[in-house]
């Protein structure tokens, strides 16, 4: 693997980087900053997410014919390792990352013309209807109903942690079409909208005192049955397909490496009581090292297989890894901010969001205040997408080869 960039790639890289100096407002900024979770809130995402359609820089794992920049694998590299080194605002990769390359691939003439317009206008915003309270890991075992009446389906049932479905106006969802036959063959994979009397969404305010996920119920909920992706029944290979995009489907090095930039510079800054600044903290700044080494030797990790990507492989069984790595370090890393700061990290402010007008006060630095939040949010990466333990057997089989 070549390690350096061309003169093409160079020259990307520069025009991102000016870019990024021209469109990146302080608002932008301060809503990224400010948000302790993998997912920001939809009022700045939306504004970003506009700046960077018109610029035609949005569904960047998309084919061209679809609406993607048309970029290599390099060039989204750079691109997020960019916006990462500048604090961007993250995207709302329900609709951007997940359903999107699902209807790229699967959909229709129709279904593309219809949805993936809207997804990148920003107009339909997404939620994820796939683990249901007895099917978390095992999501072979989904029970919502998707009775097909006509020239529609009829839904019955519920889902669990639908992030965002708050905000969303459709879901895209795992649905049980067929009982009678083994579980995976049964399954089909469904676009529902939300605005409708048959679905219901309760919050779920989590440990964090964020309402990022929710309890989304069917009550004869109602969808045309032309929004059935692909055929009855194969809902189990495109909810594998989709998982990938999920697990592997972006550069997680470059935004680990930026924050613990942050980290760095926070204990430069940060008192210790007794040998000047945190820094000096050999428990710090021996973590700190470690951390930095682990996250440069998983950023090699994802060039690799960017690299095969380059040269039209699949991603395949290997983003499992991507997973498992980059949910560990994240988890680290924040548990790592948390202790930096010490009680004044221990803040967990009750008011959301944690900026604009509305931001509540707070002891010490905004970073301690984000500290504590960030670290609770974060208990939930070796969880969602697939847990660790599931990662681990996947890796161990299809890797591994045990």
């Amino acid at each position: 693997m070549d390690m350096d960039f061309s003169p093409e790639d160079l020259a990307f890289q520069k025009e991102v980087h000016a870019f990024l100096d021209d469109k990146l407002n302080a608002r932008l900024r301060e809503g990224a900053a400010n948000t302790p979770s993998v997912f920001t809130e939809p009022d700045i995402t939306r504004e970003w997410q506009a700046i960077l359609a018109e610029k035609g820089w949005l569904a960047t794992s998309w084919p061209v014919e679809d609406g993607g920049p048309g970029w290599t694998p390099t060039q989204k590299y750079i691109f997020e390792k960019e916006c990462a080194i500048a604090g961007a605002p993250s995207l709302p990769i329900l609709g951007l990352r997940l359903v999107g390359p699902v209807i790229c691939h699967f959909g229709t003439p129709e279904q593309k013309a219809r949805f993936l317009p809207r997804i990148i206008s920003g107009e339909d915003y997404w939620c994820q209807g796939y683990s249901e309270p007895g099917a978390g890991s095992d999501l072979a075992a989904v029970k919502t109903r998707a009775e097909r009446v006509g020239d529609k389906y009829i839904v019955n049932g519920s889902k669990i942690w639908t992030t965002h479905a708050h905000h969303a106006n459709w879901i895209f969802a795992l649905v049980r079409t067929d009982p009678s036959v083994q579980k995976q063959r049964g399954i089909s994979f469904l676009l529902i909208p939300m605005e409708q009397p048959g679905v219901s969404v309760s919050p779920i305010v989590t440990m964090a005192n964020d309402h990022e996920v929710n309890a989304t119920f069917f009550d004869n909920a109602e969808t045309p049955a032309d929004n059935l992706i692909g055929e009855e029944g194969q809902g189990w290979t495109i909810a594998k397909f989709l998982l990938e995009n999920e697990r592997g489907g972006s550069c997680a090095a470059p935004a680990l490496l930026a924050k613990l930039d942050r980290i760095e510079r926070w204990a430069r800054e940060e008192a210790s009581g007794t040998n000047g600044s945190m820094i000096h903290d050999p428990n710090i700044s021996q973590r700190l090292a470690r951390l930095r080494l682990e996250a440069q030797a998983f950023e090699v990790t994802e060039l690799r297989i960017l690299a095969e990507l380059a040269k039209g492989r699949p991603a395949g069984p290997q983003t499992s890894l991507v997973k498992l790595t980059s949910s560990n370090l994240r988890q680290q890393i924040d548990e790592l901010a948390v202790d930096l700061f010490g009680y004044d990290g221990l803040q967990l402010p009750v008011t959301r969001p944690l900026y604009g007008n509305e931001a509540p006060e707070f002891v010490g630095s905004r970073a301690a205040q984000l500290a504590m939040p960030a670290y609770l949010n974060g208990r939930a990466y070796t969880i969602f997408g697939g847990s660790d333990e599931v990662q681990k057997t996947i890796i161990a089989k299809q890797v591994l080869g045990l």
